[in-house]
């Protein structure tokens, strides 16, 4: 069984992977296997994706069609469920209120939410999700950690994606992320992913800018510098689920990308 941190930067653009000015975008490239050329699903906006990521199945399966939570008509085990069904211990570590649904009541073990009232920036709450995933999971080593980062996506609305300050903010997300790579790779698989691209100063459409993520899987059943072919942000559920050696859901659509 392995253990599993999955880090997730909204609005994350694999083209800025190498362009943002961070040289440890490439370094990520080096040490796990990956694809710049993986797809997340229409409409390409953060709820239904994560839905997606965490649930294995399209929006139109779902329900989830916009940043409002719906319950599903017909349910769909989540990834933190099949996890906690397995016996395994779940945390989520986030700054963006919305995704507290992506899980059903008792699947977590420990959640942390930190808002943006009483004046933090995106950029101090990044910070403090950092921190607080790190001194969590340092003590507690849950075997499944969601780390969600929302600092990128928050610039692209408000100042342009691939902008000057889009790439400021990709290169702090990459400082963030490299802290938890560097505490934990020894003892954790680590996924580095987004929920989708972006464009101007939105996404939610089926162009190529919104629908394409980095995926970064590092740990030693990826290969370094393996490209990874024909992946999709529904693949990413499976794949811990292999990992953690769990069952997936038997709605799950997605593959893992392990033994695919």
């Amino acid at each position: 069984m392995k253990k599993v941190i999955l880090i997730l930067s909204d609005g994350f653009r694999p083209d800025a992977l190498t362009s943002c000015g961070n040289p440890y975008g490439k370094e990520l490239l080096e040490k796990g296997s990956y694809s710049l050329e993986a797809r997340t699903v229409c409409p390409s906006v953060t709820l239904p994706c994560h839905m997606s990521l965490f649930h294995s199945v399209p929006p139109q399966r779902h329900g989830i069609l916009t940043n409002t939570y719906v319950p599903q008509v017909r349910p769909v085990n989540g990834l933190c469920e099949q996890l906690r069904a397995g016996g395994r211990k779940c945390a989520f570590f986030y700054n963006w209120e919305e995704l507290r649904d992506l899980s059903r009541p008792e699947s977590l073990a420990f959640s942390y939410f930190v808002s943006l009232e009483f004046d933090r920036s995106w950029e101090e709450t990044n910070e403090m999700v950092t921190e607080n995933a790190i001194s969590y999971i340092e003590e507690d080593k849950p075997d499944f950690a969601f780390v969600y980062l929302g600092l990128t996506d928050a610039v692209g609305h408000g100042n342009g994606w691939m902008g000057e300050e889009y790439m400021k903010a990709c290169s702090r997300s990459l400082e963030e992320i490299r802290r938890i790579v560097e505490r934990f790779r020894e003892d954790y698989t680590i996924i580095v992913t987004a929920d989708h691209g972006g464009h101007g100063r939105n996404h939610g459409s089926d162009d190529r800018e919104d629908m394409l993520i980095p995926v970064i899987c590092l740990g030693p059943d990826f290969p370094a510098g393996k490209v990874l072919g024909d992946v999709g942000i529904c693949d990413i559920a499976p794949t811990i689920a292999g990992l953690a050696e769990v069952s997936a859901a038997p709605e799950w659509e997605g593959k893992n990308l392990i033994t695919s």
